[in-house]
């Protein structure tokens, strides 16, 4: 029997605690910075990763977007360690100078997941450079600066775990191309720094979602409403992903379970980037979604 993520999500646990699929106290006495972590995917993770132990360092724009989601977190998890930093993480000395307050008040940086990020739907030709800038500086030198100080300010001398949040940009990204090109610009990073930090005991890896049933979804201007909803049929598992299914990918990339692994870019995506335009796809409901997240809410544009 299959679920889509917007039934998975009033199956799942109705109240109470993430319910992960890895050990209880995996991330004990463990620090990881989640930037993005006031929505989406981010908060998704954040709660599983206090759910297993992490004290946790919230990094995004909106303060008030991070400090509902660090209630949330304390709620569900009692005794949970959890700060949130308002910081643009597309400039060098705000982002310097975050990670140093939370060196400052956590004394660690374990791990980092790089999930901060953005883009606007538009073709190339009408790309303003102004745009072009924001979106790369977004998803490519944001995470970049990221990952820099926290190797270069605590990983280089401890290591860490580091993952770097892509898209599915394989073939190319009509209507995004600028994302498209700042998400494999941060492949190829994640897998420089792979090999540059390595001596240092860091892993780098990063992890490519596809369609996933998030709240970036209602971000979409209504023209892209119809392409939204018919997604789905174009994915060989026929269905959306789960914010839950990608911070699983996550987490256990940050986890000992992953300790050989690194320089490497995991797939969340359905299938979609093997799918061909010759090569029918039947509907079916054989693929069936998990959704551990207690908190999930469907995005407004799939509840039609």
């Amino acid at each position: 029997m299959s679920v889509a993520p917007e039934d998975a999500a009033a199956n799942s646990v109705a109240a109470g605690r993430y319910r992960s699929v890895f050990r209880d106290g995996l991330f004990d006495g463990q620090v990881i910075i989640v930037t993005g972590g006031g929505s989406g995917i981010g908060r998704c993770t954040a709660h599983e990763l206090a759910r297993l132990g992490a004290s946790l360092a919230l990094i995004g724009r909106k303060i008030d977007k991070l400090q509902a989601v660090a209630e949330e977190l304390r709620a569900d998890n009692p005794g949970t360690a959890v700060e949130c930093h308002s910081c643009d993480i597309r400039e060098e000395e705000p982002v310097r100078d975050t990670v140093a307050a939370i060196l400052k008040r956590f004394g660690r940086i374990d791990g980092l997941v790089n999930n901060a990020g953005g883009q606007f739907p538009a073709p190339l030709a009408q790309i303003s450079q102004k745009g072009w800038d924001a979106v790369v500086r977004n998803n490519l030198t944001g995470g970049f600066l990221m990952a820099r100080e926290c190797y270069t300010q605590w990983m280089a001398d401890h290591g860490g775990a580091i993952v770097n949040i892509v898209a599915d940009m394989w073939n190319g990204m009509p209507n995004m191309g600028h994302s498209g090109a700042a998400r494999a610009g941060m492949v190829n990073f994640t897998e420089t720094a792979a090999c540059e930090w390595g001596v240092c005991g860091v892993r780098v890896n990063a992890v490519a979602p596809g369609w996933i049933a998030s709240s970036g979804m209602d971000t979409y201007p209504d023209w892209m409403k119809p392409l939204i909803r018919s997604m789905r049929d174009h994915v060989p598992l026929q269905r959306l992903g789960t914010e839950a299914e990608v911070s699983a990918a996550i987490v256990y990339l940050l986890s000992p379970a992953a300790s050989f692994i690194s320089g490497a870019t995991l797939r969340v995506d359905g299938g979609v980037p093997n799918a061909r335009r010759h090569y029918p796809l039947p509907p079916h409901k054989k693929s069936e979604a998990f959704n551990g997240f207690h908190r999930a809410v469907t995005p407004k544009v799939l509840e039609d």
